[in-house]
Order: structure tokens, then sequence, then C-alpha cells
């Protein structure tokens, strides 16, 4: 097992960064952690009613740099955010060196098991996305992906590479910003706390590769239960005239494009989202 964690000093910095901005939040949540074999597991949850919706972040993301998603989903229905284990958040620090994938899957049933949790629309974003696909859980009742991994390799074209390399050789703020500009579509910014969070992050974190595709048999045998695939309109990681006829096959549904979205769905795009979601949830209960 490997920490995510450069050093304690990097971890308590981490952790503090994401208790705080949990302790900001500007609408009513709650906070628990579960035991799990993985060790604890953080769950930040917001909204009343029924079905639950369980959103999975990206890579390096957690409740705290998520919260936008959480607030926008939990108007209108019941939603937890998973702080993955082994990625930067409130839960254990700890991930395996390989399959991954398959891991975090199991992870994440046991998760729905032990807070029982049934019925449930998995929103994976991401790597997220991947996770949610590697979950078998029969507690899961549709899902929702966005800027999914686990269909294709990501590309990674020298512009990215380039800029992530400086980023994670020396994180600052500009460093971010410029990388970040190659996450969302053209003319638009990242948010600020994206800023401040990626740089954190790069400076005490050590770095995830991109999770490779999931066996075409899970795929399959996921394609049972209702799921929407999202991606956006500007996404270099994964471009959509890429990544649609995969999603068809895989699936048998069409990818469904986010207009003037990078791979980032930033606070504009949220509405969006939102509104897939209810194509796989329902309308909320009162």
């Amino acid at each position: 097992m490997q920490s995510v964690y450069r050093n304690a000093r990097g971890q308590a910095a981490v952790q503090q960064w994401c208790s705080d901005a949990l302790a900001r939040a500007d609408f009513p949540l709650a906070t628990t952690t579960v035991d799990t074999t993985a060790g604890k597991v953080h769950l930040a949850s917001a909204g009343t009613g029924r079905p639950r919706i369980v959103v999975i972040p990206g890579t390096g993301h957690n409740a705290a740099a998520a919260l936008p998603w959480l607030r926008e989903l939990s108007q209108h229905w019941p939603t937890t955010v998973v702080d993955l284990p082994g990625q930067p958040g409130l839960s254990d620090q700890r991930r395996p060196r390989r399959a991954r994938l398959a891991w975090y899957g199991r992870l994440l049933d046991e998760v729905l098991d032990v807070t029982q949790m049934h019925g449930v629309v998995l929103v994976g974003n991401s790597l997220g996305a991947a996770v949610a696909l590697a979950a078998g859980s029969p507690g899961v009742a549709a899902r929702l992906l966005v800027s999914p991994a686990g269909f294709v390799r990501l590309t990674v074209d020298p512009k990215l590479v380039g800029a992530s390399a400086a980023w994670l050789l020396r994180p600052t703020p500009d460093r971010t910003r410029d990388m970040l500009q190659l996450f969302v579509a053209p003319g638009r910014d990242a948010p600020e706390t994206e800023v401040e969070w990626m740089t954190l992050m790069a400076a005490n974190c050590r770095t995830t590769l991109a999770p490779p595709p999931l066996p075409a048999a899970l795929l399959a045998d996921r394609a049972h239960l209702p799921c929407l695939v999202a991606v956006g309109e500007h996404d270099r990681f994964l471009p959509p005239q890429r990544l649609a006829p995969v999603v068809q096959r895989t699936t048998n549904t069409r990818l469904r494009i986010i207009a003037s979205m990078g791979h980032l769905a930033t606070p504009e795009h949220l509405p969006d989202v939102v509104a897939l979601a209810a194509e796989v949830a329902g309308p909320p209960s009162s």
C-alpha cells in the first residue's frame, strides 16, 4: 500500500484545508466517517428525501473540493459525497499500488453496504466514473458518468504534458492556472477555489496515473442498469468523437455533450448535471 501524501506535514495541510472548506459551506451539511476494510472513509451529505445520489469525485478531489456538486445536487435529492481512500481528503491515506479500480469498486460496494444505502444513483466524475462502473453493489439503481474514465485511455497531448510537468515540478497558482486552462473550455477560467486546491494538492501529494479502461465484459454487465454518460464539448482528455462510439457500443446509449465545457465541470455546468441526473433518478420525492 502507498500513502497519497508526501509526508505528515503535507497530510495535515491538505486535511486542514478540507475541514475548513466544509466548515465554511454556505448550506447545511453533515459529515461522518465509516469503518471499512480500507480504513476510515469520510462522507459528506446534504438534502432530504429519496432517491439518494452518491457522488464519487475525480482524481485528487473529495467532498471539500466538490462542494458545488453537493450544494447543487442536494437541492433536488439527498446527496452524499465519498472521499475515496488513497486520494487527498479526509479518508484513509492508503491505496494499493496496482489493480486500483477493482479495489475502489469493492470499497464503494462496502460503503453502500455499511451505510445501508439502497436504490442509489451513482454520479461519478472522471476517476469517480470508473469507480462507479467498477462497483457492482445491488444497492445501485442507476449511474450518471460525467467526463468518465473507464471507457477509453485518456488522451494526453504535448501541451498537456508540458503544462502538467511544470505544475508538478513547482506548483504555484500561476502554473496551476496555466494547466487548468487546458481543463476548461476556450475563453473560460477555472474557479479560483480549484486553483487554490490544485496548487496545495500538487505540493503535498503523490500523483495518480490515469486509470485504464475497464474490461469489456464488466462494462457490458453494468449496461443492464440505467446509465447516462456525458462529456464536455471541449474535453481534451476524452474528445467526444473518440468517446462516443465506445459508449454507444458498451452501454447502448448516446453520449451526451455538455456545451461550453472542458474536462472540468465548473459550477456553471452543474445545472446540466442536475438535468441529466433527473433522467435516471426521476423527480425527488417530497
